[in-house]
């Protein structure tokens, strides 16, 4: 009997700690609704000021995300791979019914600012408002008059296919507490108007560590790793702090380039998730895109390139398979004789980036994917392999390009990543 009442102070103890425990997650997880306004009719958003914000969403490349292949822009249902499940981006126009037709000012900004919808549901963190946080009053407001005047398209989002327990928006509450910190950054009184107006779009508006960064466990950006590279949707992200060391070492002027046009001479073509962001920063003032390579250029870090390993027997038989197809299907363009390599500034193979990094994923995606045509750049296009080469005539071709174009180590278990990126895998 007397242990029976030595156990009820733990009892008791425990209980409380549990109701503290619920009051807390309910304190943290809920966000009032934001009452909806009627759309604004675009004749009382001023034009002026929408001009101003398209200016902000193509540094913010909203487009980007919020269009999905095919579909109208801003209209969402872009599918985001990630480790965590699938993503579909939701439709940002002027709907009432399945868009923002029906968001105030102030539901836009608490949504950029923190990441909360104007129905009050968490928005998951893949919607970079940990960077958007940074953004300006006065940018916001440019953006959602710019936005507001958009066509209405009627678009509902498909539904998130995620892993258990992240299913449950409830949870990003908690995610919050760990990584959102909300508000802009002062100035750096020591540093130009260029590197500040840099930092400001790199950091926030431009949220290039939002891909060019390792994810933790837990699908935040890794503390002290901004930056140094990533993986999005199966493409590598490179590290951006590491560019004047790089293997082919990039140069302000290259990085300028290659942001405004999808195109480097020294480094390759843009592809994948990227190319759209180059055509969205193709349209910005050029002072914009210089600023942020100021401020790129001034987070530089040395590299440690390791030393290049001999070949095996079967990289070497994988190679000379390599050299068969690549004559067949690549040497056309990509020979150093062909007429294509003679035109312009189209980039050389010996100092691609995708050819010279550590990992073959780039290349490998080129080839499956190639780069869609794009009309007006048509140096800009590359037809993509996926549908007639098999895996392991991909993985010849990457192994080729490695031994012929590099003096660097082969790449490892290139037939395994060929066959886990047609999968769709999207591991960083």
């Amino acid at each position: 009997m007397l242990s029976r009442f030595r156990w009820k102070p733990i009892l008791i103890a425990g209980a409380a700690v549990a109701v503290v425990g619920v009051a807390v997650a309910a304190w943290l997880t809920w966000e009032p609704a934001i009452a909806p306004i009627q759309p604004p009719a675009p004749s009382t958003i001023d034009r002026e000021l929408a001009l101003r914000g398209a200016r902000v969403v193509a540094l913010g490349d909203c487009a980007v995300c919020h269009t999905a292949p095919g579909g109208k822009p801003y209209a969402g249902g872009l599918p985001l791979a990630t480790p965590f499940g699938t993503l579909y981006t939701t439709n940002i126009t002027p709907d009432a019914e399945t868009g923002i037709g029906t968001w105030s000012l102030d539901a836009f900004k608490r949504a950029l600012r923190r990441g909360i919808a104007r129905d009050g549901h968490q928005l998951y963190p893949a919607f970079p408002y940990v960077h958007y946080t940074r953004m300006s009053d006065d940018d916001i407001a440019a953006a959602y008059a710019f936005l507001m005047r958009r066509d209405p398209v009627v678009a509902k989002t498909t539904d998130n296919d995620l892993i258990f327990p992240l299913n449950f928006r409830a949870l990003v509450a908690f995610w919050n507490v760990l990584f959102l910190r909300t508000g802009r950054e002062a100035p750096d009184t020591v540093q130009s108007v260029a590197w500040n107006r840099g930092r400001e779009l790199v950091a926030g508006l431009g949220h290039c560590a939002a891909c060019h960064s390792p994810l933790n466990p837990i699908g935040a950006e890794s503390w002290g790793k901004s930056l140094h590279g990533g993986v999005v949707d199966g493409w590598v992200a490179p590290s951006l702090v590491t560019l004047a060391n790089a293997r082919a070492p990039w140069s302000e002027a290259d990085l300028v380039t290659y942001l405004r046009t999808g195109m480097s001479a020294r480094h390759g073509a843009a592809a994948g998730p990227m190319l759209p962001v180059t055509q969205e920063l193709a349209t910005v003032p050029l002072a914009d895109v210089q600023a942020m390579a100021t401020y790129l250029f001034s987070l530089q870090q040395p590299v440690d390139h390791p030393a290049a390993t001999t070949s095996t027997d079967a990289d070497r038989q994988s190679i000379a398979r390599g050299a068969v197809l690549f004559n067949g299907a690549c040497a056309s363009c990509h020979g150093d004789k062909s007429p294509m390599q003679s035109v312009g500034d189209r980039p050389r193979l010996a100092t691609s980036s995708a050819v010279l990094a550590s990992t073959p994923r780039n290349v490998i995606q080129m080839m499956l994917l190639g780069v869609p045509w794009q009309g007006e750049q048509p140096m800009h296009y590359m037809p993509a392999f996926g549908e007639s080469l098999d895996d392991a005539q991909i993985a010849d071709l990457a192994m080729y390009l490695r031994a012929t174009y590099t003096k660097l180590s082969p790449w490892q278990n290139v037939p395994r990543a060929v066959a886990d990126i047609r999968k769709g895998d999207a591991s960083r």
